[in-house]
């Protein structure tokens, strides 16, 4: 039964080995030169206003969370929309409504976040 995983476990040493390889190849024959200039903070080219350890508002984070909600929403339901014909031609009912509750349950989500006023961009 184990002998059957010992491919597995190889590749996964290969991988260990390699990963870990490049990682000390780089430090050891990559350019070891810092100066002022390459330690400042760098904000897009602009002269950086204060230090980079300032907190950020919580409003930055929900427009990330709602970003990747959306994201994620996108990768499902595009090659759904997109096979739809093909998988509507061998059981409607199967393709259709996982997909109509994944739907579903999303803008239960997206009215909460309504209701709470994260869409309020201030």
């Amino acid at each position: 039964m184990i002998e059957s995983y010992i491919p597995i476990f190889i590749v996964i040493g290969f991988a260990l080995i390699f990963a870990i390889g490049v990682m000390l190849s780089s430090t050891a024959f990559g350019p070891q030169r810092p100066n002022r200039e390459k330690s400042s903070t760098y904000e897009s080219g602009m002269k950086p206003v204060g230090t980079a350890h300032e907190r950020m508002s919580i409003k930055y984070y929900m427009v990330a969370m709602l970003f990747i909600i959306f994201d994620i929403e996108v990768i499902f339901v595009y090659p759904w929309a997109v096979e739809f014909k093909k998988l509507f031609g061998q059981n409607g009912a199967s393709a259709f409504y996982p997909m109509l509750v994944f739907l579903i349950v999303l803008e239960l989500g997206y009215l909460y976040v309504y209701k709470k006023g994260g869409f309020k961009w201030d």
